[in-house]
């Protein structure tokens, strides 16, 4: 099965603990990517930045968590070139799971988990009730 991820946001900045270099980005992504495009993009994403300067301290480990794309010690120095670097990075690894098996567990159908979900909606008291209706 073809899985394909695509940012969808701009980059949000966290700062890191004092001592540590550079910050962290938070790049959202249109899903939850399996372990198998999580890993191929981190390795897509070590070959673009090996040579750049300014990225010795970039952690590449578990990249992706959740729906972001998260990198510890971006630098200054390096934040001009990253968006494209990381751009790129995602489409290669589009490509190169276009056709690749999917090795997830497979999924119980769509129709099932949405139902469940609004059945707890309906049940969720929250005082506005807007933040807590099913789309």
């Amino acid at each position: 099965m073809a899985e394909q991820h695509t940012i969808v946001g701009h980059a949000r900045g966290e700062p890191l603990p004092v001592g540590q270099v550079g910050v962290r980005l938070r790049l959202p992504l249109s899903g939850a990517p399996s372990p198998r495009w999580s890993r191929d993009l981190s390795a897509r994403l070590t070959v673009e930045f090996t040579g750049h300067p300014n990225v010795g301290h970039l952690g590449l480990n578990e990249v992706v968590q959740g729906h972001e794309i998260v990198l510890e010690g971006v630098e200054s120095g390096e934040a001009e070139r990253l968006a494209e670097a990381v751009e790129r990075a995602v489409e290669a690894t589009n490509r190169a799971c276009a056709d690749a098996p999917d090795d997830s567990i497979a999924l119980k159908p769509r129709e099932e988990a949405d139902a469940i979900a609004r059945t707890v909606a309906d049940h969720q008291r929250l005082e506005d009730k807007s933040i807590g209706e099913f789309q």
